[in-house]
């Protein structure tokens, strides 16, 4: 993630909030079906998924206005917010992204380190 570009097309937009979205991995074999007859049965690439939330945002100060406490659930009441005011803009990260939630996100990404395939290094 370039967080310089993120950064910068933030300030280039002017609005309040900005999400980075991704593509998520794919992690199913799509199967085209003709009936109940299979026609092709193929691994997806990642860009046959949609956009999602990548977890990096750049925020205005004012964004903390929208959110009342502790129990604000940040996608539900703030992003919905900005997004219907007109104030969300979102960053599109075609590179490596992945989400670290379950033990096997953490194996994945441990073995890519492990085996120095890692696509996140930079340096």
């Amino acid at each position: 993630m370039d967080i310089s570009k993120l950064i910068a097309f933030h300030k280039s937009h002017g609005r309040l909030a900005t999400v980075t979205a991704v593509r998520p991995a794919a992690r199913f074999s799509g199967i085209e079906l003709d009936g109940d007859s299979v026609r092709s049965f193929a691994e997806k690439d990642q860009t046959s998924e949609g956009w999602i939330n990548g977890g990096f945002f750049v925020l205005e100060p004012k964004v903390l206005d929208h959110i009342e406490g502790d129990d604000t659930l940040w996608e539900r009441g703030p992003l919905e917010q900005l997004a219907g005011a007109g104030q969300l803009k979102a960053f599109r990260h075609e590179g490596f992204w992945s989400p670290m939630d379950t033990m096997r996100d953490v194996n994945q990404l441990e073995a890519h380190w492990a085996t120095g395939h890692a696509p996140w290094k930079t340096w």
